[in-house]
């Protein structure tokens, strides 16, 4: 197993992401279109949050009630990307080690971690997963 392997080499780079101002009706489609469970939000380019598919699984009704899909759409016309996501999200470097990585992951139950720019923490390079960690410790056996 390499010991100092960057999460550079596991990272998704061009994430999908939504502004600040956009509906949470296009966070749920990012979501389902694309079969992905975390999405940075920014501001401009600006890294300001994330948000997941558990955020917004904690709004909806439709899974537990039959015939309640519209209540879901109303509670989505309600609220704003910014009063669910999480603010100021727990973010890496592409230079961190996978380890390190890992090592957060399991400490501080994290499912993703932005990833930032080396020189400026607020400026989005990509996004790393548990999934991708997984799969690379598997490779390595």
């Amino acid at each position: 197993m390499k010991k100092r392997e960057p999460v550079s080499t596991i990272m998704t780079r061009n994430a999908f992401t939504v502004q600040l101002e956009d509906s949470l009706f296009k966070v749920r489609e990012l979501i389902r279109n694309h079969d992905i469970r975390h999405v940075p939000v920014v501001q401009g380019e600006k890294l300001v949050g994330i948000i997941s598919r558990t955020d917004l699984n904690r709004l909806t009704f439709s899974g537990l009630f039959i015939g309640q899909e519209d209540a879901d759409d109303a509670v989505f016309e309600m609220l704003s990307i910014g009063q669910v996501m999480s603010h100021k999200p727990r973010v890496v470097k592409a230079s961190d080690s996978i380890r390190h990585i890992a090592e957060i992951l399991a400490k501080e139950e994290f499912h993703a971690l932005p990833v930032v720019d080396e020189h400026e923490e607020s400026k989005l390079v990509g996004i790393v997963t548990t999934t991708d960690v997984i799969k690379y410790m598997l490779e390595q056996y």
